[in-house]
């Protein structure tokens, strides 16, 4: 049997996270990247949502390394989870490997894992793979394409990219090696599909710094910049702007102060260390003299920024004097977090700007143009779409047709999908293998199913009902009750009329359950729950969870 090439999307396809792909030839299989996604708001309590590793765990004598394109959670999140699966070397830039290091010794799994640090044309062997770090420009510093060599050619996979002439740290994508690897022949490009549906290309970063120097010049007000923790070239720039201003510099939030130490120590941030304070000196200083960079561009309720504005944090509360900066846009999703944020902002008196109102964030994805001069440098024979919804992928899709890609070269995938290449270096479609979504809750992985999402979303639509009845062994006669406890169904004073209906309808079901069939516990508590259920909605057109209680008790240990 010839041997093939199969590629495995486990994530990132037909969704915007968790992305991670698997490349397999004959017994050696390569990882790129290990996402994880944040929950919708049909997972009720559920923390994150990672790839499904089944195959990789039935595989795992296979793998032969993970490789990394950069530091964003949507690419390393998942880390923790699939080194427990199984054992294999990370390979990643210096940033990359320090943000992996804390999600590493925040599980304690630091000392188990070989973590191999990588600049930029460096090479990786890996089984029959040879893999090459690219530098490409993102809104994280030290992230990569990847080129990698197989037995029947080379794939190109860009991770999240654009095209800045002028960044920040003066490192400019690699598009000499791009153009390089197209010329040399590649068979097949995985790229970024984000912002296809945006025409141009993405503004640089500098205009950012821009915006906040044209902002912090004129303020005499105590300036709040939210971002994301990651993004150690935005955090250079509120800094700059803020020293260029005589303004002392805070952080709040976990992952800004890890990222903060993270950028300092490996010389992607610079600033005097005087100009830094700790959050819980600001108030010694005069506020219009003060910048504070926080966690909770995303409204999540629980970072800095939030807990500033329910006035929960322990250092700052926002006030009328204050201006607070969202330097970002929400993710696809959180829209309606982000702008409650905002407006619970607003309220308390504090000058909000946002995306819409001024230039305070760019895109680290690639627009139409990037993603043409991509396709133009790397001439692949074949594509691939990654990295998006499906009508991101439809998009690019289109956008390769005309770039010369032939149609039945480019092929739109899915999770779990296997593209296959063979000896001949002809593609096609294959079958898939284990894959989906794995809920993580707590300390659980995996262990919150749809059946337990369905009484979750039960339980906050319509409440919950219990119905408790003491039982005779004998025959199944009622001894006692029934006591009815309901939560999140009606006001008490209100339910009283429809709970005594309710026990009434639970008495009648029971006693006739109880006929004939002894105590067959499971088929009364089956009886009962449809019954009142079918009696609540005529009477309410409500459908809450009924939980039937009942306790089988002897007539001789049963006293009045």
């Amino acid at each position: 049997m010839a041997h093939k090439l199969k590629i495995i999307p486990l994530g990132g396809l037909n969704e915007i996270g968790k992305n991670i792909t698997l490349y397999e030839y004959n017994g050696d299989i390569i990882i790129v990247d290990s996402g994880l996604a944040f929950p919708d708001e049909e997972m009720y309590g559920v923390d994150l949502v990672i790839p499904d590793f089944t195959y990789l765990a039935e595989h795992k004598k296979k793998v032969r390394a993970v490789f990394l394109t950069h530091g964003h959670e949507d690419h390393i999140g998942s880390i923790p989870y699939l080194m427990r699966v199984i054992d294999a070397p990370i390979y990643c830039t210096q940033l990359t490997a320090g943000l992996v290091e804390l999600k590493l010794a925040e599980h304690k799994l630091l000392s188990k894992v070989e973590l191999h640090r990588v600049q930029p044309r460096d090479v990786i062997e890996a089984g029959v793979f040879s893999v090459e770090f690219i530098a490409v420009n993102h809104s994280i510093a030290d992230s990569c394409a990847l080129a990698i060599k197989t037995p029947l050619g080379t794939v190109v996979q860009t991770g999240d990219f654009k095209i800045d002439t002028t960044p920040i740290d003066g490192k400019m994508i690699d598009l000499t090696r791009f153009g390089e690897l197209g010329n040399e022949g590649v068979l097949m490009l995985l790229s970024d599909s984000t912002n296809v549906e945006r025409p141009g290309m993405a503004m640089s970063e500098r205009m950012v710094g821009e915006s906040f120097r044209s902002i912090f010049k004129d303020c005499d007000k105590r300036i709040i910049v939210a971002s994301f923790a990651s993004n150690v070239h935005r955090i250079q720039q509120i800094i700059d702007a803020a020293v260029e201003n005589g303004r002392k510099v805070a952080v709040s939030g976990r992952s800004m102060e890890n990222i903060l130490n993270l950028g300092l120590e490996l010389g992607h941030i610079r600033v005097n260390p005087e100009c830094l304070i700790d959050i819980s000196d600001v108030d010694r200083y005069n506020k219009k003299k003060l910048c504070i960079i926080t966690t909770g561009s995303q409204g999540e309720p629980m970072s800095a920024l939030a807990r500033m504005a329910s006035d929960n944090h322990k250092q700052v509360e926002i006030s009328s004097g204050d201006l607070v900066i969202f330097s970002s846009s929400p993710i696809p999703g959180n829209e309606k977090t982000v702008y409650h944020l905002v407006n619970e902002l607003f309220k308390k008196g504090a000058e909000v700007i946002y995306e819409r109102l001024a230039d305070v964030h760019v895109s680290g994805h690639a627009c139409r143009e990037e993603l043409k001069m991509m396709l133009a440098l790397t001439k692949p024979k074949y594509f691939m779409p990654v990295h998006g919804e499906y009508r991101h992928l439809a998009s690019h899709a289109n956008l390769a047709k005309t770039c010369g890609i032939p149609k039945n070269n480019i092929f739109i995938s899915e999770i779990g999908r296997i593209l296959e290449v063979n000896k001949d270096g002809n593609a096609k479609l294959g079958g898939t293998v284990a894959s989906g979504k794995v809920l993580v809750d707590g300390l659980g992985i995996g262990d919150v199913g749809s059946v337990v999402l369905r009484d979750r979303k039960l339980l906050s639509q319509d409440g919950i009902i219990v119905v408790a009845f003491s039982l005779s062994d004998v025959d199944g006669s009622i001894l006692a009750g029934p006591d009815i406890i309901t939560r999140g169904f009606v006001y008490a004073k209100e339910a009283e009329p429809i709970i005594a209906q309710l026990k009434d309808q639970a008495i009648r079901t029971v006693e006739s359950c109880s006929l004939g069939r002894g105590h067959d516990w499971a088929s009364i508590k089956n009886e009962l729950r449809a019954s009142l259920s079918s009696f609540l909605y005529k009477q309410t057109r409500r459908s809450p969870m009924i939980l039937p209680v009942l306790m089988g008790i002897s007539d001789q240990d049963y006293t009045w």
